[in-house]
């Protein structure tokens, strides 16, 4: 089966990889199709591209959003018109809630007695701020030793560090990725499964559905084909890798049917 990745992350956002990296690790892997999908920001995409153009790599500028209804409620665009302004604005707005719900972070922290400031946070984060950039930043401090007994101790619904995600509605983040000619999917569905609207997703354009993903289940898989089928969806496949370090999978790659990559390609070129 083809090899595929379209969700990876890079230093342009919570990844640990520069985006040439990343490609690099794709390389190694043997993946076909790749995409860049840092959170909030297309700024990473031309570097990525211009390394898989050099090695016939088949590449989609994309972008994950993050949305207000739920921590992992994510939807990652695709074919991207990266010039188009109003889009950009958008990406720009959700930078800045995610640096008004840093600060707020920071200042909890602060208040319960944890010893982190701006600066430890903000100069790990030269594009999109984060919670890693944050955990990463209590493991600097030898507060904690891994980014994710960061999130674990500090950064989740319970702990002293918590607060809510200022991102978008689902809705919001779909349509605003269809505005800039792109299609839209919903990422890892698996971890967001308790607030499913497939119904409301699709009439606000909702086009794929990340099927192929590490932490889903057999099971699971093929509930989300049967739920593709249902709505019209096209399935992809991605690992979320964020390169060493990053707490998630090692390695990019997913392999998918061939039956989905041949429709993915028709979607995406």
């Amino acid at each position: 089966m083809p090899k595929i990745d379209l969700h990876t992350h890079s230093t342009f956002s919570d990844g640990t990889s520069s985006p040439e990296e990343v490609v690099r690790m794709a390389l190694k892997s043997g993946i076909k199709l790749l995409a860049l999908a840092d959170h909030d920001t297309t700024d990473g995409v031309s570097r990525a591209q211009q390394i898989c153009a050099e090695h016939a790599v088949l590449f989609t500028p994309a972008v994950e959003i993050s949305t207000c209804e739920h921590d992992h409620l994510h939807f990652t665009g695709y074919r991207l018109d990266l010039t188009n302004q109003e889009f950009q604005n958008f990406l720009n707005q959700n930078r800045e809630n995610r640096k008004n719900r840093i600060l707020k972070i920071i200042h909890q922290l602060a208040q319960a007695g944890v010893p982190i400031t701006e600066e430890d946070v903000f100069s790990r984060a030269p594009n999109t701020v984060s919670r890693a950039h944050v955990a990463d930043a209590l493991k600097a401090k030898k507060i904690v030793s891994t980014r994710q007994e960061g999130f674990k101790k500090y950064l989740v619904p319970g702990c002293v560090g918590y607060v809510p995600s200022t991102g978008v509605t689902a809705v919001e983040a779909i349509k605003n990725i269809k505005k800039a000619g792109g299609i839209a999917v919903i990422a890892h569905p698996g971890m967001v499964r308790e607030i499913w609207d497939f119904p409301a997703w699709k009439e606000a354009g909702l086009d794929g559905i990340e099927v192929f993903y590490p932490a889903h289940t057999f099971t699971l898989k093929q509930e989300l084909l049967a739920l593709a089928r249902k709505y019209g969806l096209f399935c992809t496949g991605g690992s979320d890798y964020h390169g060493p370090h990053g707490g998630r999978i090692t390695s990019p790659g997913m392999e998918i049917p061939q039956t989905h990559y041949n429709r993915l390609l028709s979607k995406l070129f």
